[in-house]
């Protein structure tokens, strides 16, 4: 896989609705006063004037949504593009540093000189630049209002509380939205465990969750004294979610909570724990969307149950994007809540490129509608019965590319950012530079994002870039969900595109593991 030369953007394609980055300014003052209908969103978010920038490591989430609305820029800190995408910016000036969580990425690009120059650029007096990211807390919250931004998101106390998989099981119940059959309390030994499993009727095999965590990391299956002892130190002390093990089907869907109600996106299989993505067992590393991810009554009940954990977020002071997973127990039909992620999601890239997005506008610009400064008064229920409608219009899928070996190297050669597809020979090939995955046709075309680049570092669990294409990934074989032939290649190809150099077997390995920056979706 050669890696593309940068030669300047790509010129612009036209498709429906997606060239807002060519468009007319219309100044807010004479600007729509009411939204009432997709039309009015549209034209607003075209003719926009007040600049939005989405920040994180890379701008995977929300790629795309430039073709949407006038004046959004991404602030990365890996450049995919090496310059070529005219909406991407990357401090040139970066110099080694360790950085333990996104939130830290992220207040280092809002406080970097460069990223401020580039942000307050040309911005008209009394207009503040309007700010998302993934992850952020109470010091992003601080530098931005330092700084003079807004920042369009729910406040990060709340959002940490709401993080808790305790919390959202309380807040189900409350609101009337079940979930797998649990009970809730501390974790202290096997024995007290097993008595109030026993107690709640929970059976043999459990699951137990610890508040916090992402990708399956802390999520536990016991069904012995000897798994509990393996686990243990990470469950003592805790307060713990055990569950009844169930057959399930793990789905994703994200939604935005307005003023209007709660707009429902797609719903989303998930690919988990595939040892030729992640090292990590149960972790999280993309997503499938097709028309056969939910049966008609079972995308009922879980359209319900994500609408009633909105109205119940709504009364916790919640506007926005949220996340929800939804567990179908395969046996029985029944339709659980999972979890809650109050943000934006990895599952947002998919959510983004749907048939409803086509014909109306993808789902997060609801969420910027909710920040602007605009007043808009939507037929919610009128767009979640059409985006139905529409569901099993669109076949798409996803892959998080992890780093799977021990190997600790200094990457020298990576793939290029941009669109692949398969030749006559079956080989996946560089066809073209592209700026995001809007365009792909059909399956034999995939776009590839580079995360790692030259003179990067890949070391066990990193991120090495994303790969989506059209069309499924999975395939069920012997009752179980195993990766097609097609995805191993694709993966197979992609990694065949580093190369690197092995750090010396002298030197420490803990010297190199913060190099570089463990990407967070």
């Amino acid at each position: 896989m050669p890696r593309a030369t940068p030669s300047g953007p790509e010129a612009p394609e036209a498709t429906v609705g997606t060239d807002a980055a060519f468009a007319p300014t219309v100044p807010a003052e004479t600007a729509l006063h009411t939204v009432r209908n997709i039309s009015e969103v549209r034209h607003f978010f075209r003719t926009n004037d007040v600049p939005v920038f989405f920040i994180g490591a890379t701008p995977f989430n929300l790629l795309g949504l430039d073709r949407w609305v006038r004046n959004f820029t991404y602030i990365s800190y890996y450049d995919a593009w090496d310059g070529a995408h005219a909406r991407v910016f990357t401090p040139v000036n970066k110099p080694y540093k360790e950085f333990g969580s996104g939130e830290e990425i992220n207040n280092w690009l809002l406080l970097n000189p460069e990223v401020r120059s580039r942000m307050t650029k040309d911005l008209r007096p009394g207009v503040r630049p309007k700010v998302a990211m993934v992850f952020f807390d109470a010091e992003t919250e601080h530098i931005c209002e330092e700084l003079g931004y807004d920042l369009i998101l729910p406040p990060a106390e709340l959002r940490s509380r709401l993080d808790s998989k305790i919390v959202t099981t309380q807040l189900g119940n409350e609101a009337g939205v079940p979930s797998v059959p649990n009970v809730l309390t501390t974790g202290t030994d096997w024995t007290t465990l097993r008595k109030v499993a026993d107690e709640s009727g929970l059976g043999k095999e459990l699951v137990v969750q610890t508040p916090y965590g992402d990708s399956g990391k802390t999520t536990f299956f016991i069904a012995n004294e000897a798994d509990w002892d393996k686990y243990s130190s990470e469950i003592i002390g805790e307060q713990i979610k055990v569950m009844r093990r169930i057959n399930n089907l793990p789905v994703a869907v994200e939604a935005v909570l307005t003023r209007s109600g709660t707009l429902v996106g797609p719903f989303l299989t998930e690919l988990a724990g595939h040892s030729d993505l992640t090292p990590y067992q149960g972790g999280w590393c993309g997503n499938e969307m097709h028309p056969d991810v939910l049966t008609a009554t079972q995308r009922t009940r879980a359209t319900d149950l994500v609408q009633r954990m909105g109205d119940r977020l709504s009364k916790e002071g919640y506007r926005g994007f949220f996340e929800v997973d939804v567990l179908v127990d395969t046996d029985t039909d029944e339709v659980y809540l999972g979890e809650l992620n109050p943000r934006i999601s990895g599952a947002s890239a998919i959510t983004n490129v749907t048939a409803g997005a086509y014909a109306d506008v993808p789902l997060f610009l609801f969420h910027l509608l909710e920040y602007m400064d605009v007043e808009f008064d939507l037929d919610i229920d009128e767009i979640n019965a059409r985006w139905e409608a529409l569901s099993g219009a669109d076949v798409w899928s996803q892959m998080i590319i992890k780093e799977t070996s021990e190997t600790v190297e200094l990457l020298t050669a990576t793939p290029a950012t941009g669109q692949y597809q398969l030749d006559s020979n079956g080989a996946l090939v560089f066809s073209r530079p592209a700026m995001d995955w809007h365009m792909l046709q059909n399956e034999s075309e995939a776009f590839f994002l580079r995360i790692y680049g030259p003179g990067d570092y890949r070391w066990k669990g990193a991120d090495l870039g994303i790969l989506v294409t059209k069309g499924r990934l999975q395939v069920e074989r012997n009752g179980s969900t195993q990766l097609s032939i097609r995805a191993k290649h694709f993966i197979d190809s992609v990694r065949a595109g580093f190369t690197g150099l092995p750090l010396s077997a002298t030197e420490p390995v803990e010297a190199t593991a913060g190099i570089g920056v463990k990407t967070q979706w």
